[in-house]
């Protein structure tokens, strides 16, 4: 079936052919939302939401950008909020009238063209008065590194969106936007720029991550780290179930624990990385005698490296939440600054052993690489090589060049780090693409940094 729209705009680059929708089309999907709304409240929900942002349909007719009718719903911002008014009335016809209606909205499209806060604090007036609640996002799929927070974004970057709807319109309001420390959503409550916390990617990193603030157990919450590769990038990128980069048990949960060891077990665990201490934390949890060896003398691994890039610096919640864990095991002992050799671990008589000694970067066959690669006196550098030296680049780097050998996940955080800083940037890869298999909101934070490459 062709898709249909406000009118024959894709609302994102290389859509579809659209075809606008009729007015007997309108009224008759009006009528839908009143009886979805109506089976939800007969069903046992507290309340309903009606999504009128991220470039759905109701967003479709509010942005100018997506509207170009030239009918009753398009041109002026009462014509294009009009079908989305009709929505919410009939939506409150159906479930009457105390029951909680929630809007959904984006309240800056952040894109040119597109509606500003102040475009969209003037268009709610006309459906202020069948909402009880707005749900405060931002961002259009032209912008979705916004609507899906980047983790270079700060905590809470957008409450003020969110007050400037509660003091226009004095209704409760919702924020959300890379809210993962509770003294972050503490702030926001307490500056009254918000009533209320959404929180998505962080319920999936940590379902528990609400009840650990309140118990004060805060250095156990599992923050979400915005990489967006098991949420968004597997359900908006590839069409897959949602997974999580930082917690391997999404379906499953805890319940792994109620399946303890019936009889002793030695575990040894070589590597204290990421998944040497997930390996660890879960066999001691179901109540084996783990050792866990690193021979550096820190914990973390590559991904406690990595986080030392300005914009990377969100990934440390994780190793950092992984030796929190660790540490409160008793059954847990950790060795660092030593080998595993071969004696050392036969003398913890193990009855399994965990290799996670990690990987190194892939690096491709060119001819004397390996002579100058991370050498003192050389200018090439492996991508653990360029971490190592970040704090001796300097914040300015006009007139200097850069060739970055790849043009994957890895080789564009290097592009990010040193494209803003005035170099000029190379990228050479062997596919046809840039960035092949990044979700979608990686994938459109680089488009708007071409101009810098």
């Amino acid at each position: 079936m062709q898709p249909v729209s406000a009118s024959d705009i894709p609302s994102k680059t290389g859509g579809e052919l659209l075809r606008p929708l009729s007015r007997e089309e309108i009224d008759d999907i009006v009528i839908k939302f009143g009886q979805a709304a109506r089976r939800a409240q007969i069903a046992g929900f507290d309340a309903i939401e009606i999504h009128a942002g991220h470039s759905y349909l109701l967003s479709q007719f509010l942005s100018p950008l997506t509207n170009n009718r030239t009918d009753e719903f398009g041109g002026s911002v009462e014509n294009r909020a009009r079908f989305p008014q009709m929505v919410f009335e009939e939506v409150r016809r159906q479930v009457g009238s105390m029951y909680p209606i929630f809007a959904r909205i984006s309240a800056d499209e952040l894109l040119e063209g597109g509606n500003t806060l102040e475009d969209t604090l003037e268009y709610l007036q006309y459906f202020d008065e069948f909402v009880d609640v707005y749900d405060v996002s931002c961002g259009l799929n032209g912008s979705i590194q916004f609507q899906i927070d980047a983790n270079y974004l700060k905590d809470g970057w957008r409450s003020y969106m969110a007050r400037a709807v509660k003091d226009r319109y004095r209704k409760p309001c919702i924020t959300m936007g890379n809210i993962r420390n509770p003294q972050i959503a503490e702030e926001i409550l307490l500056k009254g720029d918000a009533d209320l916390i959404g929180i998505g990617r962080g319920l999936i990193a940590d379902p528990s991550w609400a009840n650990k603030a309140h118990t004060g157990r805060e250095e156990f919450i599992n923050k979400c780290i915005s990489c967006n590769i098991g949420c968004a990038g597997n359900r908006i990128g590839i069409n897959r179930p949602i997974r999580c980069t930082v917690n391997p048990s999404v379906n499953e949960g805890e319940s792994y624990e109620k399946n303890k060891v019936k009889k002793p077990c030695n575990v040894v665990v070589i590597g204290g990385g990421t998944a040497g201490l997930e390996a660890a934390c879960t066999a001691a949890e179901v109540g084996c005698n783990v050792f866990l060896i690193e021979k550096k003398d820190y914990l973390g691994g590559l991904a406690a490296e990595i986080s030392r890039i300005p914009d990377k610096v969100r990934l440390n919640d994780f190793p950092t939440y992984l030796i929190n864990r660790a540490k409160n095991l008793h059954n847990l002992y950790l060795f660092t600054g030593e080998d595993a050799v071969v004696d050392r671990v036969k003398r913890l008589n193990p009855d399994i052993i965990v290799n996670a000694t990690g990987s190194n970067p892939l690096l491709p066959p060119i001819k004397g690489l390996f002579d100058y690669i991370d050498k003192d006196d050389s200018r090439i550098s492996s991508i653990t090589g360029m971490i190592g030296h970040i704090p001796d680049y300097p914040n300015d780097l006009t007139g200097k060049q850069v060739v970055v050998i790849g043009g994957g996940a890895v080789g564009l955080d290097v592009v990010e780090y040193m494209a803003p800083r005035g170099a000029k940037v190379f990228i050479v890869e062997m596919m046809p693409d840039i960035g092949k298999d990044l979700d979608p909101r990686f994938k459109k934070r680089n488009q708007c940094n071409d101009e810098k490459i």
